[in-house]
């Protein structure tokens, strides 16, 4: 009971804080105002990629981006890179609501798959974009019921969501404040699939896009046999500051946790700081250097592990039809519990992250490969994730996507004790979607989730060492039209 009314008012809190900054400025007009003065452009939130022709080479790119502005994001920063935002002429708030309806084979915990049930989803939204002249703010938030027809294997539970970016600019400084919740009854690893469930706010274009927090810094949940509900956070405070008209100085720190309310898997925090060196070697192309350090702690068990990462980096931005980021480097990390006679190991970290915009679609892609918290499974893993997904305009009214992502999770004690399983999670599906009205859109999507393991796939029940959990989604998502700020 407690954990319910800390996560309720969690949700409440955020939405009050959101309710009170529009209190008093909010209202609905008819007609767009008659001032015609553009409002200061919110310069940093990057929205779905908008069909900007065929690819031309660099002195033809300008004119093929349909005015959309340059991704400003930091090659050693917390945030991937993006193809680039359109420019707001005015601030606005968007509510809306959105049913969704799961069905799904039995969950990862169960002996057979045969039985089917059903999760219906129930949320409010919200999106907001704020621009003042030195600062901006956007929020995405989705918040509401997740009821089960299978109360005995699942139960009924709540969803949250939460996206929030505040920035600020001075001169050569760039303060930015970033947070990213979510409370759901499953895995974030491929939740929602194939429509908006998984994503905050009203969604499409009204819904302002934030930067996704890199793969490092958000905690990991690629292991399927971590089940039940579960909530985490990752926030985090970067400052960027311009040394010079190519070179920049980015650092960061974040704070992040991941709690499960059934008993059997294993909570962890993460703290994280780094230092980053930027350097424009073209007006495309970008190399960078970075340092940081992450410390993962299990509460009410003994082990900790530090790690320490030195990376070098390059980007390439086109804007509105390439952002690319590589990585790669050493890390280096201590344990507080040695295992066996070993405290430290020496290993390699690594990541990319694509986003390429084509003239009716777009593709995007990403790899990460470093240690991270373990998933509610391990105290500390190994991890090598690819993710993919592809969307393509059908015609006009209809859209189609795909997904797919593929996790491999070895504990960090594997090396010196082989005892312990590794995991395989995967997840691939499709769908489609198309408009119904000017307000409302509706998709409908299928995904397979395969859990596969070196041993029993669970943490709580004896089963099979591979499971897999299919699920076909409809999503039904309506908001009003936006509602013009001061």
């Amino acid at each position: 009971m407690n954990l319910r009314k800390a996560i309720l008012g969690g949700g409440f809190f955020a939405l009050a804080l959101l309710l009170g900054a529009l209190n008093g400025r909010a209202q609905e007009q008819p007609q767009a105002p008659t001032d015609t003065t553009p409002k200061p452009a919110a310069r940093t939130y990057p929205m779905p990629i908008i069909d900007s022709g065929n690819q031309q080479d660099e002195n033809s790119v300008q004119d093929t981006t349909n005015g959309l502005q340059p991704d400003t994001t930091p090659l050693t920063g917390v945030q991937n890179a993006t193809v680039g935002s359109p420019e707001m002429r005015h601030s606005y708030w968007v509510p809306g609501l959105q049913y969704a309806s799961t069905i799904q084979s039995n969950g990862y915990n169960q002996p057979n798959s045969s039985a089917w049930s059903a999760y219906n989803y129930l949320n409010g939204n919200i999106s907001l974009l704020k621009a003042w002249r030195g600062s901006e703010l956007a929020v995405n938030y989705s918040g509401g019921s997740a009821l089960s027809t299978n109360n005995s294997t699942q139960g009924n539970s709540y969803t949250q969501q939460l996206a929030l970016s505040q920035t600020f600019h001075w001169n050569r400084w760039q303060l930015q404040i970033l947070d990213q919740f979510a409370y759901l009854p499953q895995s974030a690893f491929g939740f929602g699939g194939g429509t908006n469930l998984g994503i905050p706010g009203v969604g499409g274009s009204l819904g302002p896009s934030i930067p996704g927090l890199g793969s490092d810094f958000v905690p990991n949940q690629s292991i399927y046999a971590s089940i039940g509900p579960r909530y985490s956070n990752a926030g985090v405070i970067q400052a960027n500051y311009l040394i010079s008209p190519r070179g920049s100085i980015t650092t960061s720190g974040s704070y992040g946790i991941l709690r499960f309310v059934d008993a059997g898997s294993v909570d962890n925090n993460s703290v994280m700081g780094s230092l980053g060196y930027n350097y424009l070697i073209s007006s495309k192309d970008t190399i960078g250097v970075v340092y940081r350090f992450s410390s993962y702690q299990y509460p009410g068990q003994p082990q900790a592990f530090g790690d320490h990462i030195v990376n070098l980096a390059y980007g390439r931005k086109i804007t509105g039809h390439l952002a690319l980021q590589l990585y790669g480097g050493a890390d280096f990390a201590t344990f507080r519990v040695p295992f066996g006679t070993q405290s430290s190991r020496i290993g390699a970290n690594a990541s990319a992250n694509l986003t390429y915009g084509l003239r009716k679609g777009a593709l995007s892609a990403g790899y990460i490969h470093g240690l991270t918290g373990g998933s509610g499974v391990f105290t500390g893993s190994t991890v090598d994730q690819v993710n993919f997904g592809g969307s393509r305009n059908l015609g006009r009214i209809w859209s189609a996507n795909i997904t797919f992502g593929y996790a491999h999770n070895t504990a960090i004690m594997n090396s010196m004790q082989a005892s312990f399983p590794n995991y395989n999670s995967w997840f691939a599906g499709g769908g489609v979607s198309r408009p119904l009205g000017r307000n409302l859109n509706f998709a409908v999507a299928y995904t397979a989730y395969i859990n596969d393991s070196t041993q029993s796939g669970c943490t709580l029940t004896p089963c099979s060492t591979m499971q897999t959990y299919n699920s076909v989604a409809l999503n039904l998502q309506w908001h009003t039209r936006p509602f013009v700020l001061p």
